[in-house]
């Protein structure tokens, strides 16, 4: 898509504010229209790896539990990374930002496609996810700080647009580039791309933001770091442990894991006094981000992990290609984004709850039917059809989930509570893939499979019933979360809690 085309989708109207004269008008639209591009690129290729995993399975002999720190691994260091945004994004303003996140991104593309060994590809996929981690954040803080209340609805709609349009085109994009090339391939095809990226990005990427000198503290970061990393190797161990192969109790890494998080927390509250906590968690003292932010973690843990399954599901137990699971996972994620803009429309008009909850519902019907609706013997029709429910579904959630959460918030928030929604999403992506492929592992192992690097349809079909059952009852939660969801009215950081002591002045 050209620049100017992405441009002119973001309206006039929608970016004169206060904050965003209307001289501003075109620089704003060029910083959103470059940054949802990019945003594009990443998630574009985050969701390539699904259905290109058992392939890599098969070729560097591994099994689906240790493959899945292919993905697991891109999740946790997002999470370690994603807390340390809401400091760059004051700190640094908006192109320097992007030009970090870009090379990140490029450099990791690189380290992965030129990766003999399993442990340098899970390598290269951490340092992409350093640039991953960044973008996200920047995307929805610049969108926060340049479009009023009564347009982010339209806008979140076209941002929904890149982040479905992506993983529909990642996994066909995939499955067809694994059918003529090595694995390696993917990343070979990504890295121009990502690389023509940081070259527009360093000419045309606008500064929108203020800055301010805020410091950074260093023991909040390892304490987020220690508390994230050993949540996700906690979990990831009990899918090892369901064969036998688990390096240490898991239960030991998740006792570690809760209690620095605790520690982490207590340490934020106390810095938050004097304005300088590393993410500031006065964004939780606003009921409708809670609320929402709830909601949305609950989904994703459902999601990440029914989709961590699906491919295996589709490969082993149905005996499709990748090729035709990325065909099968396409209309799903395309009909998302179609519906996004009237979906953000209608947010702006009647608010998130006459959406979220017919979204909520729409939702468990698809993970129940991915339950019992599926099976060794099951039509690919029943896939299809349950992955567009699902797909609808969560246009209809996260739209108003997004606009729901950030807007409760006063503008100096805005940062940290795009930080955290980033870092729970990453940390409930991570925690479903763990805890599903768990289940998945334990599944194929009680049904007395005998080769766990390669299921048989039975085996396989056992495995993702019990990893689909277990998406289908927290969707319930999702159900009882949406209930309370409302629109907000942003109130003053004073409101939320006592005013902060005075911070060194912005730098314009």
């Amino acid at each position: 898509m050209k620049e100017r085309d992405m441009t002119d989708t973001i309206d006039r109207a929608e970016l004169a504010t206060p904050q965003a004269p209307a001289p501003h008008a075109a620089r704003n639209r060029t910083a959103l229209a470059l940054l949802l591009a990019a945003v594009f690129v990443v998630f574009l290729n985050e969701t390539m790896m699904g259905v290109a995993l058992p392939r890599i399975q098969e070729s560097l002999h591994i099994d689906a539990t240790k493959g899945q720190w292919l993905t697991t691994a891109f999740a946790l260091t997002m999470a370690v990374v994603i807390p340390i945004t809401g400091w760059l994004m004051q700190r640094l303003n908006t192109r320097p930002v992007f030009l970090v996140a870009m090379s990140s991104f490029a450099i990791g593309t690189l380290v992965a496609a030129l990766s003999p060994t399993f442990e340098m590809l899970v390598a290269g996929r951490v340092i992409q996810a350093v640039g991953t981690a960044i973008m996200m954040p920047l995307m929805m803080t610049t969108v926060m700080t340049v479009v009023p209340p009564d347009g982010r609805g339209r806008v979140m709609g076209r941002v929904s647009i890149v982040m479905s349009v992506a993983p529909a085109v990642g996994p066909i994009v995939s499955g067809a580039l694994i059918q003529v090339l090595p694995w390696q391939g993917l990343f070979w095809v990504m890295l121009p791309i990502a690389l023509t990226m940081l070259t527009i990005g360093a000419r045309r990427v606008p500064n929108v933001s203020e800055t301010r000198k805020v410091p950074l503290d260093v023991a909040s970061v390892i304490l987020s770091a220690l508390a994230f990393s050993a949540l996700v190797f906690g979990l990831s161990q009990i899918g090892a442990a369901a064969v036998g192969g688990a390096a240490v109790q898991p239960w030991i890494p998740i006792v570690v894991g809760l209690a620095t998080l605790g520690i982490f927390v207590w340490r934020q509250i106390a810095l938050q006094r004097t304005d300088s906590a590393l993410l500031d968690l006065r964004t939780f003292l606003s009921r409708d981000f809670a609320v929402s932010v709830a909601m949305m973690t609950a989904a994703m843990v459902s999601l990440f992990g029914a989709f961590i399954v699906l491919p295996q599901f589709a490969r082993y137990t149905l005996g499709l290609e990748p090729l035709w699971v990325g065909a099968i996972l396409l209309p799903g994620g395309l009909l998302m984004g179609l519906a996004g803009p009237t979906v953000g429309r209608l947010y702006d008009r009647f608010g998130p709850r006459p959406l979220v909850i017919p979204g909520s519902i729409g939702l468990a019907a698809g993970l129940w039917t991915f339950a019992f609706g599926l099976g060794e013997g099951s039509s690919w029709v029943v896939l299809l059809g349950a992955h567009v429910l699902v797909m609808l579904s969560l246009a209809f959630l996260f739209t108003p989930a997004f606009s729901a959460s950030l807007g409760s918030l006063p503008p100096q928030l805005y940062s940290h509570g795009s930080a955290t929604i980033a870092t729970l999403q990453q940390v409930a992506g991570a925690a479903g893939t763990a805890i599903f492929v768990a289940l998945y592992a334990t599944g194929v192992a009680a049904s007395g499979n005998a080769d766990p690097d390669l299921p048989t349809a039975a085996a396989a079909a056992d495995g993702s019933h019990l990893a689909f059952l277990a998406g289908a009852i927290l969707s319930l939660g999702v159900i009882a979360l949406a209930l309370f969801v409302r629109k907000p009215v942003a109130p003053e950081l004073s409101e939320l809690s006592e005013q902060p002591e005075p911070s060194e002045q912005p730098e314009h």
